[in-house]
């Protein structure tokens, strides 16, 4: 009985010391059926271990054609790996990407089982992916949509730009279209048939941001393989680091290295390689606010803006709204099957006098949410537009249209009583009596406009007396 006890007991604290590793343990017997599965692994898999446990992982996961389980190689041929990748999809059709460890487990000259320690690197693998995925730099200059004078101007200085490899740093808010002159440089360059990688700083974890541009040498760190960086994969090519004040100084200090040197060290090697990659570099804020915030390293910010172009936000180029909101209709219209041909006239005041915080993304975003919003109609209407636009363009309206009526009752009204509530009491009748004459006293409409409910207008017109039409 006390040994029985000091073997649960013994049972509890390895189970104990498994789940607290922080790699992924998989054990299966000599039948390929699971017996051990430690938390950190559940995590990686995104399984339960309920789900997991006495059951052969043939079952449970699948692997590519032509590619076998480490641990089927282990318990059926013997077969140790080390720092292998392996891609494999759990029961829910997930990829998982791992670097294993995986050995045969002997008992005398009998394998009775494989065990597995895995680290993960789906998420590395996906973000490497996605960068060569996003390798296709399809924009052109004669995509590039804008007639106003100064944006323009920034557009002849980028296609003078495209005539050489020097470094271009490119300034704007959030939406302006940055990465659009990246393409089209690239694509108007000497280097247009070469690699072009987009790599948006902010979207990248720090701990894996530096093997990621740089590269990483095979047990730099616990899974390290050997892989290429961005630099490497971009060689010969250009290389677009987006957002580049989302880097670290200490990442920005390695980053000059290589700019200035041309060579590139993978992360745990010693040795250099050769690369000639052409930098396109974009920063979302004032390059010299982001150096006197210390977000930004003043050598780095000369080094990169050799030709510097700043994009004007939209606020600054409303008169482009026409050609932009019409390149947006054209493109949706092919994606959704519609036949839309223009903008109201009360839509583009609107457009007019907001000053687009989102820029050109936000102006897209309106006119593919207002076509949703559509049928058989040819125009797009004010009332098609999404709801938290109306509600911004009104608020702006209304504020402009009590501002005015209130000189004008100020004009042409003496106040009977001179306190705040009286006075306040006094321009509210006056008010709600100009909406409801606007509407012929529709309760409804003019509940909308003044953004409250008609039985608070009706509770109004009733308090002050005023004339309406209920029948609504």
């Amino acid at each position: 009985m006390v040994e029985t006890i000091d073997q649960r007991r013994l049972l509890k604290i390895y189970e104990y010391i498994l789940d607290e590793l922080n790699e992924g343990v998989h054990v299966i017997d000599r039948n390929g059926k699971s017996i051990i599965y430690n938390r950190k692994m559940t995590e990686i898999e995104g399984m339960s271990k309920e789900a997991v446990l006495n059951k052969s992982i043939l079952e449970v996961f699948h692997f590519p054609d032509n590619e076998e389980s480490t641990m089927m190689q282990a318990l059926e041929r013997g077969v140790v790996t080390k720092n292998v990748k392996q891609t494999y999809f759990n029961d829910k059709g997930k990829e998982i990407t791992t670097v294993t460890h995986t050995f045969p487990i002997f008992d005398g000259e009998e394998i009775i089982g494989a065990i597995e320690i895995a680290n993960d690197i789906t998420k590395m693998e996906q973000i490497l992916r996605g960068n060569m995925l996003k390798g296709d730099a399809r924009i052109t200059f004669d995509e590039i949509i804008g007639q106003n004078p100064l944006f323009r101007e920034v557009m002849e200085h980028a296609k003078r730009a495209s005539r050489t490899s020097s470094s271009v740093l490119i300034i704007g808010e959030t939406g302006t279209g940055k990465e659009l002159f990246a393409q089209s440089i690239h694509n108007a360059s000497s280097r247009a048939h070469e690699p072009f990688i987009a790599q948006n700083c902010a979207a990248l974890p720090e701990s894996l941001i530096e093997g990621i541009l740089f590269g990483t040498r095979r047990g730099a760190f616990t899974g390290a393989i050997e892989r290429p960086g961005l630099f490497e994969l971009a060689n010969k090519g250009t290389l677009l680091l987006d957002e580049i004040n989302s880097l670290s100084l200490n990442l920005q200090a390695k980053l000059l290295r290589v700019l200035q040197e041309k060579k590139v060290r993978r992360l745990g090697d010693t040795k250099d390689i050769d690369v000639d990659v052409r930098i396109i570099a974009t920063i979302n804020e004032d390059p010299i606010d982001a150096i006197n915030a210390n977000r930004l390293r003043k050598d780095l910010y000369y080094r990169l803006s050799v030709v510097a172009l700043y994009v004007p936000p939209l606020r600054e180029r409303k008169d482009d709204i026409p050609l932009l909101g019409q390149k947006f209709i054209n493109k949706y219209n092919r994606l959704f099957q519609m036949s839309v041909q223009s903008i109201s006239a009360e839509v583009l005041r609107c457009f007019y006098a907001y000053d687009w915080p989102g820029n050109v993304r936000e102006l897209e975003h309106v006119i593919e949410g207002a076509m949703n919003m559509m049928a058989d109609e040819r125009e797009i209407a004010f009332s098609h537009l999404p709801y938290q636009f109306r509600r911004k363009s009104q608020w702006k309206d209304e504020a402009q249209a009590v501002s005015l009526l209130a000189e004008q009752w100020e004009r042409t009204n003496e106040p009977k009583k001179q306190d705040l509530k009286s006075v306040m009491a006094e321009f509210e009748q006056y008010y709600l009596n100009k909406v409801l004459q606007r509407y012929q006293g529709n309760v409804s409409k003019a509940a909308c406009e003044l953004g409250i409910s008609r039985q608070s207008l009706q509770y109004r017109i009733r308090k002050h007396a005023l004339r309406a039409r209920h029948d609504v």
